[in-house]
């Protein structure tokens, strides 16, 4: 159907997307039962539930949506940029803060610039002592990629033209600087600051929005919070509903606005103590990113995110001195502002882009409803060629064919012949990926000169003749260190998931000592040329040409290496011998694809998320749909599942980890499903493939008031595939 007739008003887009979708699920579960159930059922089709999804995607993607997205320019010399590592951020001296107009504390009104929170607890009030403090500006600032030159590139992969700020257009062949892309950042950098945090050293973040101020006079272009408000998250601290940062809270308590607006502030307080007191419960890599409602992935896509390692100096466990306790990789240095470095322990924040080609046409349902008047979309953008292109909301999910690691496309990292720790973070909005590390001989050849086109070009170059060298150690998931240590040769990594993992640049996996200069990349063999889920990865299809090097390392001098692979690291919380008991009563939300689309198109339990009100369940087994309520001190079961569709959900629940008891009805607390090692530790996130279901079980401790729970997909999150729960006294 053509642009002009998807934009008639004749017929309802909700009424036809009921009629398509009714009429086409049982043709489609036909079908499915003659030639392909095996293939539907792994993408989550083979149900009605996922034959009536199937089809309203379809209906939505002929009708409704322009789903070309641009080629980027491809880098012509990759790997040549030095991977970024960040430093911590020094604290605020006492002598500082304490002069501020309104300096942080913990009495009535000090929680924010509007005066009207409290901090729910402070400190001092469990015999801990005062928060460190630190001051995080939001800013308008530029970032760039890469220094490397580019050729514009259509999507067949040949020479185009490209163009400049003033439109003025160059000829194919023309090779190019990218110009600066705007980012909205912590600190002015992509990505921010990182602060290095202890357990028992509580840390009070004051957030103060700059985003009115463009002292740069920079283009906003597209995307971005249209009021620029802004709301911070720190992924997945266990932290009191006022400094979480989470919509369900903003909307009916402080700003009482999906976020807080230019010129105000808000203190979050971090009280970096485990839940219930625990330190079974102790985690090590948080992230923090922004949570505005409706907003949330343009705003993360356009730089607001920061890293929280997170160490334990309890009997020196895991302190970030390779000497002392588990002595994992790392050589601790005390900085005289108060801060400290650790050499040998390297946050990887993954995040892919694309660059805008200057004749993509920007249209979504976000300039239907004028959010960025001065776009005057839908149109064509040349004057922002070589910047980020952003979709608010891609019916496919947004992906970029341009692959960064903490902020640098394709960067190189000089490592000693030693051990080293790995924190993994994927601050994508929707892509997972699978790493492995690989040798090649023939070396990196763009995927243009091998003749590839359209989404076989995203990653732009690949090592066809790649071999796996060298297997990782994973020592901690998302939810904090390992039982016990686990080799690996390869791991995905999925939105807003961390893991870490140990390599040792001493030896190839078959026992060769590596040598000065040799080389190994940091690989990625997952291809998901949209955000619906991937197409090939070693558990699906494996496409043995699809390896992407991400980041190259090449193997320096020898350096001292007091570190050791421990046997076992830290023991899980046991779960209680009766939780079976709780199965009946447990609460229960489907994830899925509605079928009226628009600003809703993504629902639990068949509705969207409301600020105002907490979620109800499903109806479960002792007959009863419970309102999404816990009593603070309590446990429960949760069950999430995927309605289908064929499409992957990372689904995330603020506040606590949890623990996967049951997948797709096998008990997994004992014998843990393959395809999802995770699932034998603690999480902040459950993968949830195609048509997917698991249980989970949780604890609600030592705060009271409101979260929520969304996918981390972040198209899905902003169109409205979130709930509200709380935690009652």
């Amino acid at each position: 159907m053509s642009e002009e007739s998807a934009n008639t008003r004749g017929l309802a887009r909700r009424a036809l997307l009921r009629l398509g979708a009714a009429g086409g699920a049982g043709a489609a579960l036909v079908a499915a039962q003659a030639w392909a159930s095996p293939l539907l059922a792994r993408r989550g089709l083979l149900s009605a539930d996922g034959a009536f999804a199937a089809t309203s995607t379809a209906l939505g993607d002929v009708i409704f949506y322009i789903e070309k997205f641009p080629t980027s320019p491809l880098i012509i010399s990759p790997f040549s940029d030095p991977l970024p590592i960040p430093k911590a951020l020094a604290p605020v001296p006492k002598s500082v803060f304490s002069a501020w107009r309104n300096p942080p504390g913990p009495g009535p009104g000090q929680q924010n610039s509007l005066g009207n929170e409290q901090h729910q607890v402070w400190p001092s009030q469990f015999g801990e002592p005062d928060p460190i403090v630190y001051k995080i500006d939001v800013l308008v600032r530029t970032h760039a990629f890469t220094t490397s030159q580019v050729l514009p590139i259509d999507s067949d992969g040949r020479p185009t033209v490209s163009f400049d700020s003033s439109r003025r257009t160059f000829p194919a062949g023309t090779k190019r600087t990218l110009p600066l892309s705007t980012i909205y950042s912590f600190n002015g950098t992509f990505p921010g600051p990182m602060i290095n945090a202890e357990y028992g050293r509580p840390v009070l973040v004051r957030f103060e929005n700059h985003l009115d101020e463009n002292p740069l006079n920079l283009d906003r272009q597209d995307f971005g919070s249209p009021d620029l408000s802004f709301l911070t998250h720190l992924h997945n601290g266990h932290t009191a509903p006022e400094s979480d940062g989470n919509p369900h809270y903003s909307m009916v308590s402080g700003p009482r606005h999906p976020g807080f607006r230019p010129q105000m502030f808000v203190d979050n307080l971090y009280l970096n103590w485990p839940a219930g007191g625990d330190d079974r419960e102790k985690q090590s890599f948080f992230w923090f990113h922004d949570h505005r409602m409706d907003h949330t992935g343009s705003n993360v896509y356009k730089g607001m995110v920061g890293l929280y390692p997170i160490y334990d100096p309890k009997n020196g466990m895991d302190m970030g001195d390779e000497r002392k306790g588990l002595r994992l990789p790392g050589v601790r240095k005390d900085n005289p502002d108060g801060s400290f470095d650790v050499d040998y322990d390297v946050p990887l924040a993954f995040y892919d882009c694309r660059l805008d080609d200057g004749v993509t046409t920007h249209k979504d349902i976000h300039d239907v409803q004028g959010e960025f008047p001065a776009a005057k979309n839908p149109a064509k953008h040349p004057e922002w060629w070589g910047k980020t292109f952003y979709k608010h909301f891609p019916n496919h999910g947004f992906v970029g064919d341009i692959f960064t690691v903490n902020g640098t496309a394709s960067p190189v990292m000089e490592v000693k012949r030693r051990k080293y720790r790995f924190r993994f973070l994927d601050a994508s909005i929707a892509r997972i990926y699978e790493f492995k590390l690989m040798s090649s001989t023939k070396g990196p050849k763009s995927s243009a000169s091998l003749g590839y086109e359209d989404d076989e070009l995203q990653g732009q170059y690949r090592i066809e003749d790649g071999q796996q060298c060298m297997q990782f150690t994973q020592i901690a998931s998302d939810g904090g260190l390992l039982p016990f240590p686990l080799k690996r040769d390869s791991f995905e990594l999925w939105p807003a998931k961390r893991r870490e993992v140990i390599v040792d640049f001493t030896r190839y996996q078959d026992g060769t000592p590596t040598t000065k200069g040799d080389v190994v990349y940091l690989t990625n063999v997952m291809k998901m040329p949209n955000g619906r889920m991937w197409s090939n990865s070693s558990r699906f299809f494996p496409d043995p040409k699809y390896k992407v090097p991400v980041l190259k390392f090449v193997i320096g001098d020898t350096a001292p290496d007091d570190s050791l692979i421990p046997t076992a690291l830290r023991p899980l919380p046991p779960l209680p011998s009766n939780w079976q008991s709780m199965l009946d009563n447990r609460l229960i939300f489907e994830v899925k694809r509605g079928s009226a689309g628009g600003e809703t198109e993504w629902l639990i339990n068949g509705k969207p998320f409301d600020p105002a009100r907490v979620a109800t369940s499903l109806k479960n087994r002792a007959g009863r749909s419970p309102l999404a309520q816990q009593k603070k001190g309590s446990f429960n079961l949760w069950e999430v599942r995927n309605g289908g569709g064929g499409w992957v959900h990372p689904f995330h629940l603020h506040m606590e980890e949890h623990r996967t008891v049951i997948r797709n009805g096998k008990d997994v607390s004992r014998t843990v499903d393959p395809g999802h090692p995770d699932d034998a530790s603690k999480e902040d996130l459950t993968a949830l493939d195609p048509g997917e279901s698991v249980i989970i079980y949780r604890g609600f401790r030592d705060f009271v008031g409101p979260y929520v729970a969304h996918c981390h997909n972040l198209a899905h999150e902003d169109h409205a595939m979130m709930f509200g729960w709380e935690i009652t006294p």
